[in-house]
């Protein structure tokens, strides 16, 4: 897979009303984990997706036209406590309403912050994606940021937390938006499942 062109579609606060007309790879995970910056860095665009250093500036969904013929979809983050309880119900009533709903979501990619593998809130969301079947692969994000020996221990924490629920582990992924690495991976697993 290789991008040659992107295009910000629009932000949608209901599923009702976000677009249907292609197949979508979308993007999710704790907030402040990471998702705009792998955006970004992914479709070789600097500001494509909107970042920022507070959590929970993605509220709605965000879609991003790929070679005019699927969706990056950029879901709110899960998670982020400092929000009141009923914008917290509303953004998690959001992702699990495209989540289960989403006619032409193909792969569900769940970014987790590497040096944070096994957090509680990522591992509940996790079995609740197994509990719907909903396919899914994890991206480790700031990999950067651990030595290889420590990388590699999270891997394995994570791993670790995993097998408690699932038989059969997803794919995972490591990347630095930073160093850049991971692309070609994550374009190869989508290469290969397509």
């Amino acid at each position: 897979m290789d991008i040659k062109s992107i295009e910000f579609k629009g932000s949608f606060f209901d599923t009702e009303k976000s677009p249907k007309d292609f197949m979508e790879l979308a993007f999710v995970g704790l907030s402040n984990v990471g998702k705009s910056s792998f955006i970004n860095y992914i479709s070789n665009k600097k500001k494509i997706a909107k970042t920022s250093n507070t959590p929970g500036k993605t509220i709605s969904l965000n879609y991003y036209l790929v070679n005019e013929k699927m969706y990056f979809v950029d879901l709110p983050g899960y998670g982020y406590a400092k929000l009141n309880k009923k914008e917290i119900e509303k953004i998690n009533l959001l992702i699990k309403d495209y989540i289960k709903n989403s006619q032409n979501l193909f792969c569900l990619f769940v970014l987790i912050d590497c040096r944070h593998p096994d957090k509680e809130k990522n591992t509940e969301f996790i079995n609740w994606l197994g509990f719907e079947k909903i396919p899914f692969c994890i991206i480790l994000t700031k990999s950067d940021k651990l030595s290889k020996n420590k990388l590699k221990t999270s891997i394995e924490k994570l791993k670790k937390s995993l097998k408690n629920q699932w038989e059969t582990i997803p794919e995972i992924i490591t990347s630095s938006s930073t160093k850049r690495t991971g692309k070609k991976e994550l374009f190869e697993f989508i290469s290969k499942h397509l």
